[in-house]
């Protein structure tokens, strides 16, 4: 089985530094790539780090990384609120795949509670963070060995 992970965001999320820093922080999606690269390599993983606002490319990287990750961490920014067909791609694949956010989601708007994705998802992590990236990679290693 590969040893990839893919970490993969959805729409904004390419305004990390600039968007709602309050919520967000002030670093950068780069910045936490540079981080999930460098934590992977500790932990025995090649991270393949992506960012799209369109929702086609984003399921077309999650049917990809089916066949090629060993797992995918997934910030599907506000596409986790409305999308079916992100769900249903998940439910298409058999790698393993976490939910991932940078806030509290059940601490924000009301319409940020639900997710479509979680349903389809072994976990979700929120709230802490680009840290919440880390615990993914970190939960891939237990979850993969």
């Amino acid at each position: 089985m590969s040893k990839t992970i893919f970490v993969l965001n959805g729409p904004n999320l390419n305004m990390l530094g600039k968007r709602e820093p309050g919520i967000y922080g002030a670093g950068t999606l780069k910045d936490v790539e540079n981080r999930c690269i460098a934590v992977g390599k500790d932990l025995g993983f090649e991270v393949d780090f992506r960012q799209s606002n369109h929702e086609g490319i984003l399921i077309d990287w999650i049917h990809e990384a089916g066949e090629k990750a060993a797992g995918i961490a997934f910030n599907a920014g506000a596409y986790t609120h409305t999308s079916l067909a992100l769900h249903d791609a998940i439910k298409s694949i058999t790698v393993p795949v976490i939910e991932v956010h940078i806030s509290n989601v059940h601490a924000r708007e009301e319409i940020r509670h639900h997710s479509m994705i979680a349903p389809a998802a072994k976990g979700v992590i929120c709230g802490f963070g680009p840290t919440s990236y880390i615990l993914a990679l970190h939960a891939f290693k237990d979850i993969i060995s």
